[in-house]
């Protein structure tokens, strides 16, 4: 998918920083398991930073879509792997999509991406009735880092599209862009989540199933309690603050491990997606 093309990520923001490169184009990976019907209106997983863990999910979809367990068993959802517009943090395409709080992602995806899936030649021939699922319980989103964070902010802005989150050591700080318009609401971007503004605790509570991680030695977990940048802090709050409110949620955290570290992917994944898709009913 060029960038030119898009009506909302063309990779030409005024609030870009020109040292940071962006790509021309992004690669959009879609995994169709086996146990999928053609013609049935799947639900979905969207999945940033694609390909990244990719494969892990594939791994756990193939098996658990089979499991004789029903208490392990997962809907057989359609994966879409989207691959970030380059580079990271403020002044970066990935940190604009990623890391601003507004519905501008989450619009990208639904406006863009899923149309951009279903119409595309490849998988129209081998699926030529392929469907997904409208209803926002079947629609799933998971990302590590700031690709978290943005799982979060498209469920939290747009509940009527996303309400199945899975975040895995999570942007929870201020990485949202200086001169982004949004700093004029929430000036300490994805930080107001749990602290200043305390969105989620002055919010009425939203339609969500929410997954959220974060490691021991976490980016900046040695850093200052008074730090915008602390994510071992600032991911511990937003769990305290969904419980709190009342929230569906999972919150882990695991020892003697790193920002993103694939070891607690493999120790935690398959259960994460059972406890995602729990009480999903198909359309």
């Amino acid at each position: 998918m060029r960038l030119s093309n898009s009506n909302i990520f063309r990779g030409t923001d005024a609030t870009l920083n020109p040292k940071k490169p962006v790509r021309k184009e992004r690669k959009i990976y879609a995994y169709v398991p086996a146990a999928y019907k053609n013609g049935t209106k799947a639900p979905i997983l969207v999945m940033h930073d694609g390909p990244s863990r990719l494969k892990l999910v594939k791994n756990a979809l193939d098996n658990l879509t089979i499991s004789k367990n029903p208490k392990r068993k997962i809907p057989a959802f359609i994966v879409i792997s989207v691959q970030n517009g380059g580079n990271d943090s403020k002044g970066s395409q990935r940190g604009l999509e990623y890391d601003t709080l507004s519905d501008r992602f989450a619009c990208f995806i639904n406006d863009e991406v899923l149309p951009a899936v279903l119409n595309n030649r490849e998988i129209k021939a081998t699926y030529p009735n392929i469907a997904f699922t409208a209803n926002p319980w079947g629609r799933a989103t998971m990302g590590c880092s700031s690709g978290g964070a943005a799982a979060l902010t498209m469920g939290w802005f747009r509940p009527d599209l996303f309400r199945r989150i899975i975040t895995y050591s999570g942007t929870f700080v201020d990485q949202q862009d200086d001169d982004a318009p949004e700093e004029i609401k929430y000036p300490l971007g994805a930080w107001e989540y749990h602290s200043g503004k305390k969105l989620i605790e002055n919010s009425v509570r939203k339609p969500l199933r929410i997954f959220t991680h974060v490691s021991e030695n976490d980016n900046g977990a040695k850093s200052s309690e008074l730090s915008h940048h602390n994510w071992v802090m600032a991911n511990k709050r937003t769990a305290a603050t969904l419980k709190a409110k009342g929230y569906n949620y999972r919150f882990i955290f695991s020892r003697s491990s790193s920002h993103c570290d694939r070891r607690v992917y493999e120790q935690t994944l398959a259960d994460t997606l059972i406890w995602i898709w729990q009480g999903y009913q198909p359309d």
